[in-house]
């Protein structure tokens, strides 16, 4: 490991950050971005409320909020949320989003994540809609609803949801925005660029419309100095001769993202309002942000943003979604409905060779062995909300509502080996060594509703039901072209057969709320939730396996080809509270949550597919604090604080692939290989990966006038974690994540519709790692057939950006 890796021990601050929001059951209706007391107004639970009058855990992150700590994306933003951990992989991987510690799955299986880990739904609006949205782009606000929302939202959850509120058009005067940043990171040779701008147009006194557009030019700081300089041809672990063999590919991880939205609003009258949008957002990477510094085996040092990968690993991902939401007052409720389309699709490419190599099949005997993947994907999804809410006056109140989702999803991986066959002494002309199509249709229904009493002008009781059923429907096949070619002598040589496993699964059922409040004074309440969240299953995409000899590699055991439902319980308890006429705010919640058969990744026995299975059961307990003082007119405090301590709590069989040196797979007595992988078992009281034990963040910001119209910002923060695991107990040889603090600063002067700002993000520069792809067992090497060394490079780790320094600015009109 490079003598260059800096670590730094955690800062562990107890206190939590602005914008910790606790509302009541609502609609979600347009909503003022600020009450009177200067807090955000929110509208995840139905109705219009504060951020400190409801009895549900919920913060809430506004526009200003989003500009003074220059957060871009939802991997940035996490951090000023308690209780969230969001694993930084870089633009190429989509973003896994943890809460309270709900995570089984090791951290290296995340890689190609398509839904952010299954736990968290995510809403653009009013529908469900999974994508790492930017969200500088013209948002009102990113509301984080913490444990399951079953009984007030349409997509089920097992740990929350996460609602991205972009600003709707207005109808009063023309107004809009232009927007520029420039920032340069340590360890990257080129300057990224961020520009954007925005119009709202009246059209008439009932009719709006409002655009976005921004593009993001995002230069990256990993190379890959040992990338071939020809896939099938040259040497790629003769370092000693690099020049003939080898290149070096400069900051591979790139991000280039345009994102769009247009939007019309229709309101003819107070009791209509209609909004028909478009969301876009693009984006291109050239490889991931990936370092493997801790290599030991390779036989040249690495620096701490420096891959060892062969090849480049391209990818682009396109999401298109279209809403139509709009609400009728019915005078005693409001009839709100929400419909949208989406679409997904994703191309790349990656490096191969490790996870062929690893199979001990002979592909490593060819001394220029190179192996890269083709892969496309394409996710589409339709779905139909319908809620009623009631408005009348009177201590009852209800919210019910139905939901509809149709899910259609088509994935092809493709495995290329160029000239391996012709090593073998066959021939295949497309070098197709493996090929795995693969696709599913879900069909799912939803009722759900709530119903409040407010016993007292202080006390309130709510309870809510969910009613599920769902249906999936899913085929794969598995192909392996180059080997019927070869050793089979299937023919046409460039043949391609596939043989599809259909499976199917359903499954319905119910789940409940409890909720309980009472205000001891205006700015005191103490509130109590027990809850349930649901996750449904589906099919591993694998074939059933009919035999377990080496030559058929890659199939599952009849307990591999599907995984089912799992469920959570939650309690919480929670205090809210306001002080010193509401110049101080400090929240605090304590949870226990029961997790039922979570879901978590493995590998099957033959050919190490990666597949999801069961596990048997597990928790998660933890207190959130936040708070948010306002020293003096001019200076402010903000901060959070959490501990997560989530853990599994029964045996769970077969949990963990572990692999025994040397090679990698398991061996019997005498040191020969085994037919298939070896596995341990996850055991009561094994800590879950992904998540730290601690993690808190502070930042302070002082505002002075600088003449009659402009004003100076000076803002500070740090944000601080402890070590993560990255598999179920650390067993496997799973790696621990070191903690880290990481720390930023800015200057920001503000007049006349102008704002301009200087900052730095990760100021001291620490090396922080965030993720990991597979483990320290895997830094070995094998031989080819001379007996010379090939090696490994499956092992290392995702690292968050280096020290970055920007400037930015912002024109409002008027």
């Amino acid at each position: 490991m490079s003598a260059s890796i800096r670590r730094r021990k955690p800062m562990l601050i107890g206190l939590l950050i602005a914008g910790t929001a606790l509302t009541t059951p609502a609609l979600a209706q347009e909503a003022p971005a600020e009450s009177d007391d200067n807090t955000i107004v929110v509208t995840a639970t139905r109705r219009n409320a504060t951020v400190q009058t409801a009895p549900i855990n919920i913060s809430a992150i506004g526009t200003d909020e989003i500009r003074s700590r220059n957060v871009g994306n939802l991997r940035e933003m996490a951090r000023l949320v308690p209780g969230i951990s969001i694993l930084d992989q870089g633009s190429r991987n989509n973003t896994p989003i943890i809460f309270r510690g709900l995570n089984a799955t090791a951290l290296s299986s995340f890689d190609g994540d398509t839904d952010g880990g299954g736990t968290v739904a995510t809403y653009v609006g009013e529908v469900p809609f999974f994508v790492n949205l930017r969200v500088n782009q013209d948002m009102e606000r990113v509301e984080f609803l913490l444990g399951p929302q079953g009984t007030l939202y349409g997509a089920g959850t097992l740990g929350g949801a996460i609602r991205y509120i972009p600003k709707r058009p207005q109808f009063d005067a023309v107004s809009g925005e232009a927007r520029a940043e420039a920032y340069a990171f340590d360890s990257s040779d080129g300057i990224s660029t961020d520009t954007g701008a925005t119009v709202n147009l009246p059209l008439g006194e009932v009719l709006a419309f409002r655009g976005s557009i921004d593009y993001l030019n995002g230069k990256g700081f990993i190379d890959q100095p040992f990338a071939v300089q020809q896939v099938g041809v040259s040497n790629p672990n003769d370092t000693g001769n690099y020049a003939a063999n080898m290149k070096r590919l400069k900051d591979v991880n790139t991000d280039d993202t345009i994102s769009a939205r247009a939007a019309i609003r229709f309101k003819p009258s107070d009791a209509f309002d209609a909004n028909l949008t478009y969301y876009y957002q693009k984006s291109r990477t050239n490889g991931r942000q990936f370092s493997q510094a801790r290599l030991s085996n390779f036989p040249v040092a690495l620096g701490p943003y420096e891959s060892a990968l062969r090849v480049a690993e391209p990818n682009e991902r396109e999401s298109q979604l279209v809403a139509l939401e709009a609400e009728l007052d019915l005078g005693f409720a409001k009839l709100v409905s929400a419909s949208s389309y989406g679409r997904t699709t994703e191309e790349g490419s990656r490096d191969q060779t490790d996870l062929l190599i690893g199979l001990e099949y002979s592909y490593e005997l060819f001394p220029s062995f190179t192996a890269f993947t083709q892969e496309t994907g394409k996710i589409q999804t339709w779905t139909q909300e319908l809620r009623l809410v009631s408005q009348f006056d009177g201590p009852f109140g209800f919210i019910v509502g139905g939901y509809y989702n149709r899910k259609k999803t088509d994935e092809l991986s493709n495995e290329y080996t160029p000239l391996y066959a012709e090593y073998l002494g066959g021939v295949r002309p497309d070098a197709l060594e493996y090929s795995a199509p693969s696709n599913s249709n879900l069909r799912e229904l939803a009722a759900y509703g709530e119903l409040n009493y407010q016993i007292t002008d202080a006390w309130q009781v709510t309870v809510g039901g969910r009613y599920y059923n769902y249906k999936r429907r899913s085929a794969s096949a598995t192909d392996l072209p180059l080997f019927e070619t070869v050793f089979n002598g299937r023919e046409p040589v460039d043949a391609i057969i596939y043989e599809y496993e259909n499976t199917s699964q359903k499954d319905n059922g119910f789940l409940y709320k409890v909720n309980s409040s009472y205000k001891f004074s205006p700015d005191v309440m103490v509130y109590a939730t027990a809850s349930e969240g649901y996750r449904i299953g589906d099919s591993n995409g694998i074939v059933l396996c009919q035999n377990t000899g080496e030559t058929q590699n890659v199939c599952g055991q009849a307990s591999e080809l599907e995984y089912k439902p799992d469920k959570t319980r939650n309690y919480e308890v929670g205090l809210k509270t306001q002080w010193f006429d509401r110049k101080l705010t400090l929240n605090i919640a304590g949870y226990w949550i029961e997790w039922s058969d979570p879901q978590v990744d493995s590998a099957t026995q033959i050919g190490l597919a990666p597949i999801t299975i069961n596990g048997a059961g597990a928790r998660s307990r933890g207190v959130e604090l936040s708070f948010d003082a306002k020293m003096t007119p001019r200076f402010s405090l903000r901060g959070n604080f959490a501990h997560i301590d989530a853990e599994l709590t029964d045996l769970s069989p077969r949990l963990i692939a572990l692999i025994d040196p040397p090679g990698f797979k398991g061996r019997d007595e005498n040191g020969d290989t085994l037919g298939g992988a070896r596995f341990i078992d996850g055991q009561p009281g094994d800590r879950l990966p992904g998540s730290p034990q601690f993690q808190g963040s502070v930042f302070a910001d002082y505002v002075m006038p600088v003449g009659s119209d402009w004003e100076l910002g000076l803002s500070y923060g740090v944000y601080a974690q402890d070590e993560v695991l990255t598999r179920v107990g650390g067993r496997g040889g799973g790696l621990t994540l070191p903690g880290f603090d990481s720390h930023s600063a800015s200057v920001s002067l503000r007049g006349k519709g102008w704002t301009f700002s200087v900052y730095a993000e990760n100021l001291w520069n620490a090396y922080i790692e965030t993720g990991v792809r597979g483990t320290p067992l895997f830094d070995q090497a094998v031989a080819d057939e001379d007996g010379d060394p090939v090696y490994a490079r499956t092992y290392g780790t995702f690292v968050a950006p280096p020290r970055r320094v920007g400037i930015k600015l912002v024109k409002s009109i008027p």
